[in-house]
């Protein structure tokens, strides 16, 4: 059985079928409740967890990830004026810097913002480190850009880069897919059951094996004739 098929895209999309084939498929469970049109960027679920936020403000993390450096240069790439509150923007663009992170801006509205300090600025910077953040987890996990990160690949690039003790209990415990206690209006003592913290677990399976301390080597082992000093043990010397 065989057919013609029409399309209405609108002018929004017809720039997608300029480019060569495209292609149709059925919609998954995940994108069942978007409208028609153009499918928007694969959506990352750490954006909304709340106790991702003051991982993603550590500036301990920033720095692993590319400091606030690559953030503007990850910017830079963009040519669009983020402040959508004016009816005129200039056609050249800057990055300005505001806490948590960094907004692209056009000249006009640069010099407008400079010395501006709002919440919903911060929010734009916060939307521009979060996401630039999470691309770059995903590089460096060898993952692709538009790859969906899950919780526990978030940890494990902060465990290989040393970054554990910043997890907070709460998101440990669900890295390490531990129950919340449940604790009723009244109870008996017996029925307490004791447990160790989640950060306390993971530490305890991160942490390092064996840490050998090397002295260096003493500069009479340099010489023409070699000398070795002594070691003593002054518990027991």
């Amino acid at each position: 059985m065989s057919g013609v098929v029409l399309f209405r895209p609108g002018n929004e999309l017809l720039w997608l079928f300029r480019q060569g084939r495209v292609v149709i498929e059925s919609p998954s469970e995940a994108i069942q409740h978007l409208p028609s049109g153009l499918i928007p960027e694969a959506h990352q679920p750490l954006t909304d967890d709340d106790s991702m936020q003051a991982i993603f403000e550590n500036e301990r993390v920033i720095q692993r990830a590319g400091g606030l450096s690559g953030l503007d240069a990850w910017l830079e790439r963009k040519f669009e004026c983020q402040w959508p509150h004016t009816d005129w923007h200039a056609r050249d663009f800057t990055v300005m810097r505001h806490a948590p992170g960094s907004i692209r801006l056009c000249w006009g509205c640069d010099n407008q913002l400079r010395e501006q300090t709002t919440e919903r600025l911060a929010g734009i910077a916060m939307q521009n480190l979060v996401k630039w953040l999470l691309e770059r987890v995903n590089i460096m996990l060898g993952f692709s850009e538009d790859h969906t990160l899950t919780l526990p690949e978030f940890c494990w690039w902060m465990v290989r880069n040393d970054l554990a003790d910043l997890i907070p209990e709460s998101v440990a415990s669900k890295a390490l897919r531990i129950k919340p206690e449940s604790h009723s209006s009244v109870m008996r003592e017996s029925d307490i059951v004791p447990s160790l913290p989640a950060t306390e677990i993971l530490q305890e399976k991160v942490k390092k094996v064996v840490s050998v301390k090397v002295d260096p080597e003493s500069p009479e082992s340099f010489m023409l004739r070699p000398k070795r000093r002594r070691w003593e043990n002054e518990k027991y010397t």
